[in-house]
């Protein structure tokens, strides 16, 4: 998958250039990445996690390359060195909806490094997912994210999503979990 090269704006107005790419879970470097994104997710307050175990940390990058329903993105910045970085993150999952009967990709993470946030990265990272989706035929791109968490529902409103409402007498979907034997 190609993404192209994207200019964003930050708050002093300079110029930082933004690449959307796809993770190779395979290149060492973007294992390196991948958990270093992944880790300052798990340990932000704003999400409520205890972060990743040890097993987590050591097994993320092998599971996810064993899933073909399984894409990541990285948000990169072009330093003016030539050094790129790896700023933002998401990790999808294609899914399907048999109402439809199509392909659905389900955004299970995205998140953006704390210095980076506020500057468009994140709708960068969110229209890539879009374009990926599209490329992919799916019928609808879908997330979860907290109630409190008022900067990211303000982007994903912005950008078009909103709750899920089929039957407006039985209310929103609902989003639940089990915890299983041996979840972290």
């Amino acid at each position: 998958m190609s993404m192209e090269t994207q200019s964003t704006t930050d708050s002093e107005q300079s110029e930082m250039d933004i690449e959307i790419l796809r993770v190779d879970y395979t290149h060492e470097p973007h294992r390196q990445s991948l958990l270093r994104l992944l880790s300052e997710y798990a340990n932000d307050p704003a999400i409520g996690s205890p972060g990743m175990s040890k097993r987590a940390q050591q097994r993320v990058a092998t599971e996810l390359a064993q899933r073909p329903n399984a894409v990541s993105l990285f948000a990169m910045i072009n330093h003016p060195n030539n050094r790129a970085e790896a700023i933002g993150l998401a990790n999808c999952f294609e899914v399907f909806s048999t109402f439809a009967a199509a392909p659905v990709l389900n955004v299970h993470d995205v998140m953006v490094s704390a210095p980076h946030r506020g500057k468009g990265v994140g709708s960068l990272l969110m229209q890539a997912i879009t374009d990926l989706a599209n490329e992919r035929n799916c019928c609808k791109v879908t997330l979860e994210v907290y109630r409190g968490n008022q900067p990211a529902r303000s982007l994903y409103s912005k950008i078009g999503f909103a709750g899920t409402e089929l039957n407006s007498e039985l209310g929103e979907t609902l989003f639940l979990s089990k915890r299983l034997e041996g979840d972290e």
